[in-house]
């Protein structure tokens, strides 16, 4: 009897353990959440901070991967709203300080010409230029003198908004798990089929063209509330290291054309990344970039939006 009780108790302890391990050590029991949206399709909940392998995920009350802002632009403060995907946001993998919009924040900051700067990050997992247009009609640009735009080729192919995966998902959580040990064994399991999904992600018709029109539409959005789109592309790791697939090179040549006759500055870094690096030193996978990915993108933003920033851009709003 002693013994069993004895052997309960240490089993106890050592789920204990595991726990506070998990918890403490890996951030296991409290990831960031997701709320649904009925245009947006999802975005990040509001007022977040949380901590996961480390690395601090803080989510504004817009939802931003951002500290809290306000409304209006502070006077002579340049004002970027970087907006796209996970690549943007970072994930779990990439701790606030370490993400493309605080790099560029302090990259910009360097400038002599440039007193004040914030840049805003509005992004989602696997967002594409629709859920970025349904984010910046719902919210509006927080008076940005530059909206920049950043797409991977992937999103060229994404499919209408929607929320399917919102508490469904294991990585779409809208609620914490009651235990870090629960969350760590429902990682480990198979992610079961979400009914109505796999017809969405099967979208018909002419994909490219939709997130295209959404691209045109975020830049007449942009324009009339006073600010500049600017676009960039990242690719794939597998473009940078054998070069495009035959469907992709024909979409990178509708983007080219596209913003030709939308007459939006583009940085496509496929030829960048080829020229300067080695695709294994750029990516923590095949589409998610590394801290020198980062670097490097930072650093051609950066130029572009200098190049591209309109003479009264540090005027009073």
């Amino acid at each position: 009897m002693k013994v069993a009780i004895l052997g309960l108790l240490l089993l106890l302890v050592g789920v204990l353990l595991a726990e506070l391990t998990l918890k403490l050590l890996f951030g296991f029991g409290n990831p960031p959440l997701y709320i649904a949206d009925e245009t947006i399709g999802y975005l990040l909940a509001p007022n977040q901070r949380v901590r996961r392998f480390g690395n601090l995920i803080a989510i504004n009350q817009y939802s931003m991967r951002a500290d809290a802002i306000e409304t209006s632009r502070p006077p002579t403060t340049l004002r970027v709203f970087l907006i796209g995907d996970s690549i943007v946001n970072g994930n779990w993998w990439t701790d606030q300080s370490a993400t493309l919009s605080t790099l560029l924040e302090k990259t910009l900051l360097q400038h002599d010409s440039i007193q004040s700067a914030e840049v805003l990050n509005a992004s989602a997992n696997s967002w594409g230029p629709r859920n970025e247009l349904a984010y910046l009609q719902k919210f509006g640009i927080f008076e940005s003198q530059i909206v920049m735009l950043v797409i991977n080729t992937d999103d060229l192919f994404g499919v209408q908004p929607n929320s399917l995966q919102v508490g469904k998902d294991r990585s779409y959580p809208d609620k914490k798990p009651l235990f870090a040990i629960l969350e760590l064994s429902n990682r480990l399991k198979k992610q079961p089929s979400i009914p109505g999904l796999k017809e969405i992600q099967n979208e018909k018709g002419d994909r490219i063209g939709k997130n295209l029109t959404a691209i045109a539409d975020i830049k007449h959005h942009v324009h009339a509330h006073g600010g500049f789109l600017l676009l960039a592309m990242t690719p794939l790791k597998r473009e940078v290291a054998n070069g495009p697939r035959d469907y992709e090179i024909v979409a990178r040549k509708r983007v080219n054309e596209f913003v030709t006759q939308q007459q939006i500055p583009y940085i496509d870094f496929l030829q960048p990344f080829q020229d300067r690096a080695a695709a294994d030193s750029l990516y923590r996978d095949h589409i998610h970039l590394s801290p020198s990915g980062n670097a490097l993108v930072t650093e051609d933003l950066q130029a572009l939006i200098l190049k591209s920033l309109p003479d009264d851009a540090l005027d009073t709003p």
